[in-house]
């Protein structure tokens, strides 16, 4: 067991046992320590395959990496990185085609939307469907949960399972909540952000910032739809509340950075700040005169519309020009669309884009605590494509899931691994034990969910998501300069939830909670697992395979061997086994 898993094994059972939190304050920028690291000038060199004519003392040197995990293991690691989870079936295809070629495979999948699920609902609704559930449920909005409807049955259903969660891991990045009301109740107030970042899951990095800075969701949510132009009759500036959150949490983060992740230190030995007071009232300046788009709309205007970007209202712009970060002067006479692109290009061709935002799509696909060389491997893959091509999606997301560092074999000595979060456990189980309707939609509303992990999608507390890349728990992973984001959503009573949640759905098959008419009950099929449900060695070994590929420790098979072998009822068998791996920390923590 590596230390990561250990620390983190011993962290969960301290709480569940002792009630002692390990959850911190709330989530501020930059308020937790970073790992120290070291820096390197650029990744490492790959093995030279001849060198017969160079003398020894010129063959670069090469680094020396762990043995891969391969087979089916490997495959059911790579699933879950990639997907929200994977049954069996997908885990062998993954190991027949090649973890090279399913993800490219997956990088051609055509987009499943989730505005296309609420234009469903919606049609469903005004044909008289919902009539008899709006007055059980005495509701006159029904569409205010169709966001979550759709979030939970594409997430459960969709072929297109990498840019599902790639889109997710954005999302805990560039935030927005429906804490806001406006955001809550529209029915595409949720849904349209979300289908925008799964368009740029496999795309640019500079598109995918200006789209968040016009979509009206975001607008809403950090104040900068309707942000007017400075009046100084009145008093009233620019909103800053954007161009703080578009520096610090979405582009560059709040000190200067190697390519490996460490921070840059100045002449004092402290950090180098990425900005100051001056440059976020210069980019509050860029981010003045939109406002909700359509037709017939008007600045200032109210008429909510999140399917459309923001429109440039240029009389309501801040004129002059703009001084930027490193420099850069945008000059007067533009118009504001002009003036928001060159400062999406500022933010974009900043050095520190890459390893902010390589460092945390590292945290939520792989490992919690990547080594400096694998972010700065991939900061070079953000840099270069391998085509001169800048911030290309693809090349980072093959660079963060097959780094040789995460294709490595579960190493002891290594400091590897991550904890689960609640809902991407819940997720993943409902996918692993083949979970279905009879007539094949998902309905959730997630608000079970919600009340027993206190986590769901699109719904964080604050911009700072529900938890901070630099989260250190106080104890040893902090002695040890670790970090471990998920722990801050980890206390004794979230433990506790979790369990109860998985018995509610794989012991009790209680697996959504709007099944009211015309929406049905589903459940889970277990179909995976009914073929071995006599042999006790063989299901666990699939359970392990499925679950935690190949990383069941034995501590926990044999307690689950000596439960299930009590049990006769086939199902019950399975469920029960498949109940106790999913609570168990082996399945907790990725290694």
């Amino acid at each position: 067991m590596s230390p990561v898993k250990g620390l983190l094994r011993r962290s969960c059972l301290a709480m569940l046992l002792l009630g002692i939190s390990a959850c911190g304050g709330g989530s501020g920028g930059g308020s937790a320590a970073t790992p120290d690291a070291t820096p390197v000038a650029a990744p490492p060199s790959p093995p030279t395959t001849d060198s017969s004519d160079t003398p020894e003392s010129e063959v670069p040197p090469t680094q020396d990496f762990p043995p891969e995990l391969r087979g089916i293991m490997g495959a059911s690691r790579l699933a879950s990185r990639a997907t929200f989870g994977a049954d069996f079936k997908t885990i062998e295809r993954i190991e027949t085609v090649g973890q090279e070629e399913w993800i490219e495979e997956q990088f051609e999948l055509p987009l499943t939307s989730h505005d296309a699920e609420v234009e469903i609902l919606l049609a469903r609704e005004a044909a008289g469907e919902f009539d008899a559930l709006r007055q059980s449920q005495d509701n006159d909005n029904l569409a205010a949960v169709y966001g979550r409807m759709a979030w939970w049955h594409t997430t459960i259903t969709a072929e297109d399972q990498l840019r599902q969660r790639v889109a997710y891991s954005l999302s805990q990045i560039f935030v927005i909540s429906d804490e806001v009301n406006a955001l809550l109740l529209s029915p595409f107030g949720t849904s349209n952000y979300y289908d925008m970042l799964l368009s740029h899951a496999f795309g640019n990095v500079r598109d995918l910032l200006r789209d968040v800075t016009l979509h009206p969701a975001m607008g809403l949510y950090l104040s900068h739809v309707n942000n007017a132009r400075s009046d100084p009759e009145s008093g009233t500036f620019p909103d800053e509340n954007y161009a703080r959150e578009a520096m610090q949490l979405f582009s560059i983060g709040l000190f200067e950075l190697n390519a490996d992740g460490s921070e840059q230190l100045g002449s004092d030995g402290q950090p180098v700040p990425t900005y100051d007071n001056n440059d976020i009232r210069e980019f509050a300046k860029i981010f003045t005169g939109l406002s909700w788009g359509g037709e017939n709309n008007r600045f200032g205007s109210d008429r909510y519309n999140f399917t459309e970007p923001m429109r440039m209202f240029d009389a309501f712009h801040e004129p002059g020009e703009k001084v930027l970060l490193r420099g850069l002067t945008v000059p007067a006479g533009q118009d504001g669309l002009t003036d928001i692109e060159a400062a999406i290009d500022n933010l974009f061709m900043h050095p520190n884009i890459a390893p902010f935002l390589g460092k945390q799509l590292i945290q939520r696909l792989v490992t919690s605590n990547p080594s400096p060389d694998y972010v700065a491997r991939v900061s070079a893959a953000f840099d270069n494509n391998g085509s001169g091509e800048r911030g290309d999606m693809r090349a980072i997301l093959r660079a963060i899931l097959f780094d040789p560092e995460a294709l490595a074999e579960p190493d002891p000595e290594s400091s590897f691994g991550k904890l689960r979060e609640p809902l991407l456990r819940y997720t993943a189980m409902l996918r692993q034990l083949g979970v279905s309707s009879p007539d094949g939609f998902y309905a959730n509303l997630g608000f079970f969910v919600q009340q027993l992990i206190q986590q769901h999608p699109l719904s964080a507390p604050s911009v700072f998501n529900f938890y901070s890349p630099r989260h250190q728990p106080i104890g040893e992973l902090a002695e040890q300069g670790l970090v471990s984001p998920e722990l801050q959503i980890t206390n004794s009573n979230s433990i506790v939830e979790v369990s109860n949640l998985m018995r509610y759905a794989v012991v009790a098959d209680l697996v959504n909670d709007l099944s009211d008419p015309p929406f049905l009950k589903a459940g889970l099929t277990l179909g995976d697992f009914l073929p071995l449900a006599d042999d006790v060695d063989a299901l666990i070994t699939r359970l392990d395979t499925v679950f935690t590929y190949g990383t069941l420790s034995a501590d926990t098979r044999n307690a689950v061997r000596e439960l299930i072998e009590l049990l006769e009822e086939p199902e019950l068998r399975i469920r029960i086994a498949a109940y106790l791996v999913l609570i168990s920390p082996d399945y907790a923590v990725e290694s």
